[in-house]
């Protein structure tokens, strides 16, 4: 089934938009052009799609009962917007899917893992404050994709 996309405000001109998977470009704004935060939830039948970026794509492994994994979650979300047209976020919960979480070897959450050009780049396991997310994320990140949105709107 394909995903439907997430609405997303514009954190500049208030405006909803559609984001889509898709692998290339980056999302931006149907109206002012703003760059969007590009957070998405996937499920075993849209992971594969989600991943597919020409963005860094910064996936976090995690289960609703791990508290660890909610303190992760919003610190990952903030990532996300700070860093818009330079990461896609995809969050998984490792209880709807764990044929994938047996395909990045999960052995323990909250596991985020970088993946650039379809491939795995790094890994972070466990519970880290803000400072350490962003010193483990920045030297990975790159320029934003060309002018593309990622939706027809």
């Amino acid at each position: 089934m394909a995903s439907k996309g997430t609405i997303v405000a514009c954190p500049n001109c208030g405006t909803k938009n559609r984001e889509r998977a898709t692998p290339t470009g980056v999302p931006r704004c149907s109206v002012c052009q703003t760059l969007l935060p590009w957070i998405v939830e996937a499920g075993p039948d849209t992971f594969d799609a989600e991943i597919a970026s020409s963005a860094p794509v910064l996936v976090d492994f995690w289960a609703p009962w791990c508290g660890p994994c909610r303190t992760v979650s919003p610190l990952v979300e903030r990532l996300g917007r700070e860093h818009a047209g330079h990461l896609k976020i995809v969050k998984l919960n490792v209880d709807d899917a764990p044929a994938i979480a047996g395909r990045y070897g999960v052995q323990g959450i909250p596991l985020l893992v970088l993946i650039q050009d379809g491939a795995e780049r790094d890994r972070l396991v466990g519970a880290a404050p803000l400072a350490q997310l962003q010193a483990w994320l920045t030297p990975h990140l790159t320029a934003p994709g060309g002018p593309a949105s990622t939706s027809p709107r």
